[in-house]
């Protein structure tokens, strides 16, 4: 007997395939797009943004074409409490969140997974690049889209009730799979950015809802060598649109090596100054096997994989790397993996 599934579409190519293929597999679809924004646009700006009002019309076409009920969801109060108002607090704190990994924590894996299991739902189906084998999440078979790096602060709990089709698939396979469906969006652009930052200027942004304040840019001497408009608009590793005005002595680019928010402070330095081998985390969460070898962690989406050691440390996690690391900044995921298993994550605090 088939279950009861819940498939999140978003308007794009990855979750429409996802519902197609759960259907087609005999399991009692219904499809609900979440109405992310409290004033969507029309349409997008090239692949810029999601949760359009176009977003919700391709998504009600592809669940007609595939046949299942189709449902919006406003969810646009949560969003805003949860994603939009706790990415520009973290960056006022001086640290860098990732907004999809806690959407998918406080809204698509909390939100409204509560709400399909109340409705008697078995299960939450998305588009996501990963896989899950009894409730074990691991990389996807397209490494270039894998995204269990944001799906790695689900609870074994959560997991248990996700279903991600389109793991063992690449993206080319799965637009393919859609033309020969017949769903229009088999073209249709990825989106890309923050989807709640359609012009992708996240500058900009943040500016105007935290104000601008002037602040110094100093090396690591103290000397002030720039200013800007506000902490808030740089992150660790940063190169690019610094403004400094004396450049270094030997000539080589400068780095956002820390920013402080209290005093509003900017240092920058070279990029051999950004590299790190101790990671302190908050609060792990273990959703994977408590048996693994051959363990790495990945310190931000797409980044690269180092091998890695950890400890508990009275409440949160210290992770050794076993070479060193740049642009690590607080407020990002470490998730460890054991070959393409996810073991856990925790959230970044500090690194050295």
């Amino acid at each position: 007997m088939g279950l009861r599934v819940l498939a999140a579409m978003s308007g794009g190519v990855d979750s429409a395939v996802a519902a197609a293929r759960i259907a087609e597999a005999g399991h009692d679809v219904t499809g609900v797009h979440l109405a992310l924004s409290a004033n969507p646009q029309s349409h997008r700006t090239g692949a810029r943004g999601c949760c359009t009002i176009e977003d919700s019309r391709d998504a009600r076409r592809a669940a007609d074409v595939i046949g299942i009920p189709f449902y919006i969801w406003d969810m646009a109060e949560r969003f805003q409490r949860d994603v939009i108002e706790d990415f520009v607090s973290e960056y006022a704190a001086g640290r860098t969140p990732n907004p999809c990994l806690r959407c998918n924590e406080k809204i698509k894996f909390a939100a409204v997974l509560d709400r399909a299991l109340a409705l008697g739902f078995d299960a939450v189906a998305t588009g996501h690049h990963a896989r899950l084998v009894d409730g074990v999440l691991s990389r996807s078979a397209d490494q270039g889209k894998d995204q269990s790096y944001v799906l790695g602060v689900l609870t074994r709990e959560q997991l248990g009730h996700a279903i991600f089709p389109l793991g063992d698939s690449t993206k080319a396979e799965v637009r393919a799979e859609a033309a020969r469906r017949g769903l229009t969006v088999a073209d249709k652009p990825d989106s890309h950015d923050i989807c709640f930052i359609a012009d992708g200027d996240t500058r900009g942004f943040l500016s105007k809802r935290l104000g601008a304040a002037e602040g110094p840019i100093v090396d690591q001497s103290g000397a002030v060598v720039g200013s800007h408009q506000g902490a808030h608009g740089f992150t660790i590793g940063q190169r690019k649109g610094l403004h400094i005005d004396r450049p270094a002595a030997d000539g080589r680019p400068r780095y956002v090596l820390s920013i402080e928010p209290v005093s509003n402070t900017v240092t920058v330095g070279p990029r051999a100054a950004l590299e790190v081998t101790s990671i302190t985390c908050g609060a792990p969460v273990w959703n994977g096997p408590s048996r693994f070898d051959d363990l790495t962690v990945q310190l931000r989406a797409h980044g690269e994989v180092y091998g890695c050691r950890f400890e508990e440390t009275g409440g949160g996690l210290r992770v050794d790397l076993d070479r060193p690391a740049t642009g690590v900044a607080a407020g990002q995921a470490a998730v460890l993996y054991s070959g393409a298993t996810v073991i856990g994550s925790a959230t970044i605090l500090s690194a050295s």
